[in-house]
């Protein structure tokens, strides 16, 4: 054996070393260094998450993002978003963002659908009230309403009483994941305190359809204008100068002159006595 082959044999295990311990000492550097304040934490999702649903934890992660391209309402921690309620249905990779999201306070997670200032209501449908079994929670309606007109029994109105109303839940499910129609018995609606007082008064004055409205369409019909009341003032009475009647006796005595003024109006008139 060569006498130089221990020393070759030593001085590459010290290099070899020496190279581990400077590719350790780098790695251990970067992963201190502070993050680029160009790139933010944002939550996404890794699954669908559908209307109505609550978020679970496997739902979510954290990815980082040029702090540009963030939306303002965006999560920067997991914690922050498991347990809420998604309003809106989002796909996997979506940014999960405040405005898709209610707190969940206790109680059913429909509860935590409905705007504040609104309210929510549930009408009995059919196959045919129901829109074929074609409603979805996320859908938007309209209200018509038939009644009898006059008390009789082959004429009847109707016109449309609430417009663009948002599904909250078909029977008692507030998902979305059925794409197939399903013939439900209850459609609950999301609806001001003003329109529920107009929907359960015409759901006792006869029946009720509803109209199926396209995404995109916000449009509802203007409302009839308001006629502005005109006070009608009465012209002032003019005032008549008061009359001033002179009676004259012909010599004759057998008739009489009358002498008649009004203001500057003099008219005179003979009377038979």
């Amino acid at each position: 054996m060569n006498s130089r082959t221990p020393v070759l044999i030593g001085l590459s295990l010290v290099l070899g070393l020496g190279a581990a311990f400077m590719a350790n000492n780098w790695l251990s550097a970067r992963l201190n260094e502070e993050p680029d304040d160009n790139m933010k934490n944002v939550v996404v999702a890794t699954a669908e998450i559908p209307f109505g649903q609550m978020v679970e934890a496997q739902q979510v992660t954290l990815v980082r993002m040029p702090t540009g391209t963030v939306p303002d309402d965006a999560f920067d921690a997991t914690e922050k978003v498991v347990g809420q309620i998604a309003t809106f249905t989002m796909l996997r990779g979506d940014i999960v963002r405040g405005a898709r999201l209610a707190e969940h306070l206790g109680g059913s997670t429909l509860a935590s659908l409905i705007d504040k200032d609104k309210r929510a209501i549930s009408v009995r449908v059919d196959d045919v009230v129901g829109v074929g079994g074609f409603l979805l929670p996320g859908n938007r309606v309209d209200v018509l309403a038939t009644k009898k007109v006059d008390g009789s029994n082959n004429t009847a109105k109707s016109e449309t009483i609430l417009e663009d109303l948002r599904v909250l839940a078909v029977d008692q499910t507030a998902s979305t994941d059925k794409t197939q129609p399903v013939v439900v018995r209850a459609v609950t609606l999301e609806m001001t305190p003003e329109e529920t007082e107009i929907l359960v008064k015409a759901q006792t004055e006869g029946t009720l359809q509803l109209a199926l409205r396209n995404p995109l369409d916000n449009q509802k019909k203007p409302l009839p204008p308001v006629a502005e009341a005109v006070a009608m003032v009465a012209p002032a009475p003019v005032p008549q100068a008061p009359k001033r009647v002179i009676r004259r006796r012909s010599s004759s005595g057998s008739s009489a002159g009358v002498t008649i003024i009004r203001g500057i109006d003099v008219q005179a008139t003979k009377v038979q006595l």
